[in-house]
């Protein structure tokens, strides 16, 4: 599984159950994608 987070997006790489888990994961830290990337951005 894969995760990587880049000023103008997010892409994950791995089998549909592992994104799916890997989605509620941050979920519970990102209400919205775009605020993901954008505190991905900041750092």
């Amino acid at each position: 599984m894969k995760v990587c987070v880049h000023e103008k997006g997010i892409v994950l790489v791995g089998k549909g159950w592992e994104i799916i888990q890997k989605l509620k994961e941050y979920n519970k830290d990102y209400v919205t994608i775009s605020e993901w990337v954008q505190k991905a951005a900041q750092k």
